[in-house]
């Protein structure tokens, strides 16, 4: 029994020292609207690390990383080789739900945060951050180095969806930060998690999280909704208004 009560206290106390740092987050615009002429935004998350008495008086670097995931979807990356001067898919490699948008912020290098081993388990940087692929029937994530792996990063990467910057997150004091959050014109649509992850002296000490959501407003999203709740309906629309297109155009263009 003695044991017993020594282990649980011994829990407690680790317990109390993780919590010693609490975050508290938000961000500027919980709610983004996507018009006909959206061109793109930038979000900003705020927050500030509250200690208590339980913090370490010796505790000095501070460290955090901010996550930002999209809604997720099963996308494919192919392979294209030159074949007779044609170019043709020769193999492809499907990711099963992953983030449509995935953005990761430091306040300093990744690789100064922590140790690689707590970096891979806590998914920081985009070399460790779990992509499942199908492969031959398997389910997997594959080395970061993979090729199919890099061009889908790389794909995604150039349209503006996936990104990484171990100096987007600025201390204004030691314990108020903020980051930018940038959303590019084709951002998808739906819920975005936000994970704000601490770090001190290289261990981690716990996390946070907030969300935002993006919709479409306006014609864009009536035909949206239509389409994905009276699909019948939607579908009969369409062809009506392709028909009526067809048939005006070879008025107008009619040769007497």
């Amino acid at each position: 029994m003695m044991r017993t009560a020594l282990a649980v206290l011994i829990v407690m106390l680790l317990g109390s020292v993780a919590r010693a740092e609490r975050l508290i987050v938000s961000v500027s615009n919980h709610r983004v609207t996507v018009t006909p002429n959206y061109s793109g935004e930038e979000l900003v998350l705020f927050g500030s690390v509250e200690k208590d008495g339980s913090t370490p008086v010796d505790r000095k670097t501070l460290d955090l990383v901010v996550t930002v995931m999209g809604p997720r979807a099963d996308m494919v990356t192919r392979r294209k080789e030159r074949t007779f001067g044609i170019w043709i898919n020769t193999d492809y490699r499907q990711f099963l739900e992953v983030p449509s948008y995935l953005a990761l912020f430091a306040n300093r290098s990744f690789s100064a945060i922590t140790s690689p081993e707590i970096a891979r388990r806590q998914q920081i940087g985009l070399n460790n951050v779990l992509l499942t692929q199908r492969v031959s029937g398997d389910y997997a994530d594959v080395v970061p180095n993979d090729a199919f792996r890099s061009a889908f990063i790389r794909l995604r990467t150039q349209r503006g969806l996936y990104r990484e910057d171990p100096s987007a997150v600025t201390f204004l004091t030691p314990t108020l930060f903020r980051t930018g959050i940038p959303l590019p014109a084709e951002v998808p649509i739906g819920t975005y998690e936000v994970e704000i992850k601490l770090f001190a002296d290289g261990a981690f000490i716990g996390k946070t999280e907030t969300a935002f959501e993006i919709v479409k407003v306006g014609f864009e999203q009536f035909v949206a909704t239509t389409a994905r709740q009276n699909g019948l309906i939607y579908g009969l629309v369409t062809a009506a208004m392709a028909l009526m297109t067809g048939w005006m155009a070879s008025i107008v263009f009619r040769k007497d």
